[in-house]
């Protein structure tokens, strides 16, 4: 359906008028002569066919039409300088909302925040761990990490990274009951992030898939799957982004030198409207910045060898 619209100067011009009283002082705000802004608003009553103003004594007073008329110009005159502030503020000021994957906020975003502060130490960032999707229409969210397919709609995206997954523990438990090659993992817990899709999908790939561990825990995300690992409860999957750092102060190890690529990936998200605000682009530009220093799969996994058979493919999740 289109929109029928008065023509934009007529209407500023009306809006000066009526705020000011004066056409004298709207033409010196507008920058143009007064008669002009007298002729403007002639030309806006003649499409409105509805008189707007009228003088009462040295000034101008608003018709009932003009009256109503008026609030709505106002307002839409304002949320459009509003928006003009806001899309043309300095990058190195103001508060930025992100919505962030907690595996990825936690064990990645935080422990970079000083170095996006030294960077732009204007920014004041709020935080929130989520991996909803209906943060990206949010008015309270600047952008989105989010763990999917990129299967969103009406919004700006763009994936940030893939992930290669494979398996974690701690040196402490791995010293206290050793894993010397895959069918070792029946003597121990495996901690699950989802329905089992991402532990079925290494499984097979090692050729293990009847390898039945002791015990199996479920838990709501890779954040928490990560943190009893860390604690010694059992081998989580980690990949490359979100255990690296664990995996470099020696809090975790990978004992097997294989990986496999994730079905789903890091996507950076954001509404239409906000991608070009200098503020939000700031924030991603660093974060596609900062994903060149992920390490590389072959950085990260162990030494005990996977030999596959010759021809095998790994199974589908099930």
């Amino acid at each position: 359906m289109s929109r029928r619209l008065p023509p934009l100067n007529p209407l500023r011009a009306f809006e000066a008028t009526a705020r000011h009283g004066s056409l004298t002082k709207a033409a010196g705000e507008l920058n143009v002569t007064h008669g002009a802004i007298s002729h403007q608003i002639r030309a806006l009553e003649a499409t409105l066919k509805v008189k707007l103003l009228e003088r009462s004594g040295s000034r101008l007073k608003l018709t009932p039409q003009g009256a109503e008329l008026l609030p709505a110009v106002s307002g839409a005159f304002e949320s459009i300088a509003s928006a003009t502030a806001r899309m043309t503020r300095p990058t190195s000021s103001g508060k930025l909302t992100v919505s962030c994957v907690p595996a990825l906020l936690s064990l990645w975003l935080v422990p970079r925040i000083g170095g996006f502060t030294a960077q732009y130490p204007g920014i004041s960032l709020r935080l929130n761990a989520s991996n909803d999707a209906r943060d990206i229409h949010s008015p309270d969210v600047d952008v989105c990490v989010l763990y999917g397919d990129g299967s969103w709609t009406d919004c700006w995206l763009k994936k940030w990274s893939t992930l290669e997954l494979f398996p974690v523990v701690s040196p402490t438990l791995i010293n206290n009951r050793p894993i010397r090659s895959v069918r070792d993992l029946a003597d121990h817990v495996l901690l699950h992030a989802d329905e089992g899709r991402e532990w079925h999908t290494w499984l097979a790939a090692a050729d293990a898939l009847d390898v039945r561990p002791r015990q199996q825990h479920r838990m709501s995300g890779a954040s928490l799957t990560t943190e009893a690992a860390v604690h010694g409860h059992g081998l989580a999957l980690g990949d490359t982004v979100t255990a690296s750092s664990l995996l470099a102060r020696g809090q975790l190890v990978t004992p097997f030198n294989l990986s496999v690529p994730a079905v789903d990936a890091f996507y950076v998200v954001c509404r239409n409207e906000v991608r070009s605000a200098p503020i939000v682009q700031s924030f991603i530009d660093w974060l596609f910045a900062e994903r060149e220093e992920l390490p590389a799969p072959e950085q990260v996994t162990g030494q005990i060898s996977i030999r596959k058979r010759r021809g095998q493919k790994a199974a589908p999740a099930a």
